[in-house]
């Protein structure tokens, strides 16, 4: 799907913000119906988002400390979350 080349930077960081949130939704649902529990697969499948968005970053080139939103700050929201579920996963005991 072509993009206009020159798309206002409120509306590219709406974009992203979309995607962010539709991919969770998955991410929990999937998380939801997996086999080694809720906390461990959202586990995984947010490491494999954080590395994913991280890897589109560097394909397109994407400056990490850009003024709009791209997939490099969807990639630390990621691992974010990553990091504040690994923590509650071992603070509630199985």
């Amino acid at each position: 799907m072509a993009q206009p080349p020159h798309l206002p930077q409120e509306l590219k960081s709406v974009q992203v913000l979309a995607r962010f949130a539709m991919r969770m939704i998955v991410l929990t649902a999937f998380a939801a119906f997996g086999n080694a529990g809720f906390g461990r697969s959202l586990v995984a499948l947010l490491w494999m988002s954080a590395i994913l968005s991280a890897i589109v970053g560097a394909f397109r080139r994407e400056l990490p400390t850009d003024v709009v939103l791209n997939h490099w700050d969807e990639a630390a929201a990621y691992a974010a979350l990553f990091s504040l579920v690994t923590a509650f996963n071992h603070a509630v005991p199985a």
